[in-house]
């Protein structure tokens, strides 16, 4: 990839002095990006077809995913959007076109070739996918005692997640003992154990009321801000699209992870929109964009969290005073 296709995270609005750059935000927002290994996409789709029998799954479906970028992946039901996800891991085989993974071609590797790169990407699945007979300490550690890990190191790795989910009290809890969104989060945990540079998001907030869904956006951008992951984020819900485009991660000078909104402050250029329809990309490129689109698949995907939108800002006080 050429160096002026390459994007850094995170850009901060350039100070003007005399209608001119300063030297210090020259400095620290046009500099040269010389990691090498930035340069190349942490995920890549090159015109990738996949069909069930007479039915075309997708088709000739390219596109990247730069390293600690979030690729937001939208569209209706039977898309094509959660087969990405399981292209990636190998676990459905392409008919034609490439798939590669940190730059190395994944699409004719057998089970054995795969295990070494599912290694390195983290799996975070709809239901959260938790052993029931399993407690949130041994859920997340499944990984690292499969490799024989010394204990000792095993619960710290353990309690190093779930304080990155905030669930450390729930460390000797069963699965059934949890909400819907404390079962994704720990779903979560268990998929960052190694610290995996690449995840994958397969619907996470499905069937989430909004003030949890909320909570595993905010553990989506905590990774792309903080911890420069990759990743795909497969929905079909916009409320994810607004949290994940609008805000990002910060430290505080006390230590605490804040979200604060896109602004005079700063630009977001690590989360990009891919929308599909009937396995074809419709549409690739900023969730600002995407809004202004004529497309009238677009404009009637939007149309109903538009709505929602105007009604929650109508009637939420008179929502709150239900109680519900």
């Amino acid at each position: 990839m050429a160096s002026t296709d390459i994007e850094i995270p995170q850009t901060e609005t350039p100070p003007e002095v005399d209608g001119q750059v300063s030297e210090n935000a020259a400095e620290s927002t046009f500099a040269e990006v010389d990691d090498s290994e930035r340069a190349v996409p942490a995920i890549e789709f090159r015109d990738v077809h996949l069909s069930f029998d007479d039915k075309k799954v997708l088709e000739g479906l390219s596109f990247k995913v730069l390293t600690g970028e979030t690729k937001i992946i939208l569209g209706g039901s039977g898309c094509g959007k959660s087969t990405t996800i399981k292209l990636v891991l190998g676990l459905l085989k392409p008919d034609s076109g490439q798939i590669l993974v940190d730059g190395e071609d994944i699409t004719h590797h057998d089970e054995n070739q795969m295990m070494k790169v599912r290694a390195k990407i983290g799996m975070i699945f709809q239901e959260g996918a938790l052993f029931d007979s399993l407690s949130v300490y041994d859920n997340v550690a499944f990984r690292l005692h499969e490799q024989g890990v010394a204990e000792e190191e095993v619960e710290q790795e353990v309690r190093r997640m779930l304080h990155f989910v905030n669930l450390e009290d729930a460390i000797d809890k069963m699965p059934i003992e949890l909400s819907g969104g404390m079962r994704r989060r720990v779903g979560i945990a268990r998929a960052l154990v190694g610290d995996p540079k690449i995840v994958m998001f397969d619907e996470p907030t499905a069937g989430l009321d909004p003030p949890t869904a909320r909570t595993i956006c905010e553990l989506a951008m905590k990774l792309r801000d903080l911890e420069d992951v990759s990743s795909i984020f497969v929905t079909h819900e916009m409320n994810n699209l607004d949290y994940l485009s609008s805000e990002y991660a910060v430290v505080n000078e006390a230590g605490e992870v804040i979200f604060e909104k896109e602004g005079e402050k700063l630009c977001l250029i690590n989360t990009k929109v891919l929308m599909m329809k009937e396995g074809q990309v419709i549409f690739s490129g900023t969730d600002e964009t995407l809004r202004k689109s004529e497309d009238q698949y677009i404009q009637e995907f939007l149309a109903p969290a538009r709505t929602l939108k105007g009604t929650d800002e109508g009637e939420g006080m008179r929502d709150e005073s239900k109680g519900g």
